[in-house]
């Protein structure tokens, strides 16, 4: 089954983080993608650009409303997100377990319910 692993932590530039910091930071997670990929249960990995540079559409009201910035206005935010493909549960929990950001911020385990693939929808077994 597919899961989302969605990795909320708090935004720091590369000034704020210093340049070891960051270079720790990114062999971390050079390594922890290279662990799920090598396990073949790695199906995609993104590192998102900063809230900052974010826009969010909404048409609840029938009328397209596009504002910039994230739709959730807190210290935390969807920093990357990575889709794995495991037996159950308990296997996503123990990835996301090893996912580096778990020591300065959340990471929410999230099944997928259908993905898009050869121009269909399919859902997943539950």
């Amino acid at each position: 089954m597919r899961y989302a692993l969605l990795l909320h932590y708090p935004e720091m530039t590369p000034e704020d983080l210093g340049p070891e910091a960051l270079a720790e930071g990114m062999r971390e997670f050079d390594e922890y993608a290279k662990a799920l990929d090598e396990a073949g249960v790695l199906i995609s990995a993104e590192v998102l650009q900063p809230s900052a540079v974010t826009t969010t559409v909404t048409a609840a009201d029938g009328s397209l409303r596009v504002q910039d910035g994230p739709f959730a206005d807190t210290k935390e935010q969807l920093g990357g997100t990575f889709v794995i493909d495991v037996d159950d549960l308990d296997a996503a929990i123990a990835w996301a377990g090893r996912a580096p950001s778990t020591g300065w911020g959340a990471v929410e385990v999230r099944p997928s319910a259908t993905h898009f693939h050869d121009g269909a929808w399919t859902t997943f077994a539950r």
